[in-house]
């Protein structure tokens, strides 16, 4: 685990604003002093969640999309650490573990250009070595008997949540995806659009549930192959939020049922959420509101496995909105789970 930084008390100080007669979550959550024997060390923390970053957005270069996404875990973090510490958050139950440093690779992918082909295959060979990474530390969390919290990078990195969850446990795992797409495009070689498809032509993935498809964003070829899957269900955004065809509380019971009966991770794409700054923005999504209601209904479920919130990119304008939309969604999470 030679890229995973560390989150420690120096950066920890720097970003809590400490006020006169309040406790700041930040100033309660646990961290790690030693890089050595993550695994042993956090099975022996009374904590139960683990937030863990990503920032990176090669999965998003690699898929031709809007790169970004690497900001989001800063400015989740300056967010999320400035919340009250009170009965409600449970600061105590979560451990900070940092981030996977990925700026070498970063630094690799500046010098490419997009419209250039050969570049896309390197960027698509590098997002290999970031899904071996991201699945050793998720695999690592999971055996500890903790729950990821993962935050930041591109949907790419579901394929490494999910093969490390599932390796973990020991058979492939079910998911529920908040998301405006599919992301089960062809196995073309690594990316922010194909992680799903990967992971489950590999085994790790079991049922598969896409709430929210844009109909206007997805090819006919992706409607034939998910629709010739018995593992795969979804909804759209249209039959849902425009034509009123489908009741979202009917569908949220309705996904849960057929991911539910063993573990799941829950996938929140920030694209499927209205005007939020991401890799694929859309003036037309789910409001803040609803993706809230959406994470706090499967996470209260016993086996709601992890959540990992990507592709939002924030710039220096956007970051205050974008972490505070993060750190909610986090706080509901664990609100959820701990009632």
């Amino acid at each position: 685990m030679d890229n995973l930084v560390l989150f420690n008390n120096t950066t920890c100080k720097k970003i809590v604003n400490k006020r006169f007669g309040e406790s700041k979550f930040g100033e309660h959550v646990q961290i790690l002093t030693s890089i050595s024997n993550i695994y042993e060390q956090l099975k022996s923390l009374d904590v139960t969640y683990i937030l863990l970053g990503l920032p990176e957005d090669i999965g998003i270069f690699a898929n031709h999309g809007k790169t970004g996404a690497l900001k989001a875990w800063d400015a989740t973090l300056k967010a999320l650490l400035n919340i009250q510490s009170n009965t409600f958050t449970k600061a105590n139950k979560v451990l900070i573990l940092g981030y996977l440093d990925f700026s070498r690779e970063l630094q690799e992918v500046s010098k490419y250009k997009n419209s250039q082909k050969k570049d896309i295959i390197k960027a698509r060979k590098i997002v290999e070595s970031i899904d071996a990474s991201v699945s050793h530390i998720v695999n690592q969390i999971v055996l500890a008997g903790k729950i990821p919290i993962i935050v930041g990078g591109g949907h790419n990195n579901a394929y490494g949540n999910i093969k490390g969850t599932s390796l973990a446990l020991n058979k492939p795992i079910n998911i529920i995806n908040f998301d405006a797409h599919s992301d089960f495009r062809a196995e073309e070689g690594r990316h922010s659009g194909n992680a799903f498809s990967y992971a489950y032509a590999e085994g790790f993935l079991g049922n598969y549930f896409i709430f929210g498809l844009h109909e206007n964003y997805t090819s006919d070829a992706i409607f034939t192959s998910i629709k010739k899957l018995k593992n795969i269900k979804y909804n759209t955004f249209e039959a849902l939020e425009i034509r009123n065809e489908l009741k979202f509380k009917n569908e949220l019971e309705y996904a849960l049922n057929f991911i539910s009966e063993d573990f799941f991770g829950i996938e929140i794409d920030c694209d499927a959420i209205e005007n939020i700054p991401s890799s694929a923005m859309s003036p037309s999504g789910f409001s803040v509101n609803k993706t809230r209601s959406f994470v706090s209904y499967f996470a209260k479920h016993k086996n709601a496995a992890y959540l990992h919130i990507c592709e939002a990119a924030p710039n220096t304008k956007t970051a205050t909105q974008v972490g505070k939309l993060l750190a909610y969604l986090i706080t509901d999470f664990i609100k959820a789970k701990e009632s």
